[in-house]
């Protein structure tokens, strides 16, 4: 697999920024330590596991952010943004009902789905657009 795109961690400070001002909560990163280890989580699997795709970094950037809780609020939502976004950055299309995208981030935040179960999900619900 050649090197995906990864996201920038300045843009997905404002994309929490901009789903709070939409969306509504406290702004603020409770533990930047975290923030920032869930961000080289994907980078760190793709240097160190050959046989990594799109789907397991996808997860690796959801399953962290969610599961770190680095923002005093809306850490399921960035979750969801920053893995969407890079799904998206590298071809593919998450497809899913509205409702099962919102329990599966519920359940991964909640610690009821492991990493490896979130990126199998994420392959089942995805689709190449190029």
């Amino acid at each position: 697999m050649k090197e995906p795109r990864w996201l920038d961690t300045r843009v997905v400070l404002l994309l929490h920024s901009e789903s709070l001002a939409e969306h509504g909560g406290s702004s603020g990163i409770r533990d930047r330590g975290l923030f920032e280890s869930a961000l080289a989580r994907p980078r760190n699997l793709f240097a160190y596991e050959s046989n990594a795709d799109t789907a397991q970094l996808a997860a690796a950037y959801g399953f962290w952010l969610a599961r770190n809780h680095a923002f005093v609020d809306g850490n399921k939502r960035i979750a969801f943004i920053a893995m969407t976004l890079f799904l998206q950055l590298n071809g593919f299309r998450l497809v899913s009902e509205h409702v099962d995208k919102i329990q599966t981030m519920i359940d991964v935040a909640a610690g009821k789905t492991p990493e490896n179960e979130f990126a199998n999900w994420i392959r089942t619900h995805s689709i190449r657009l190029r």
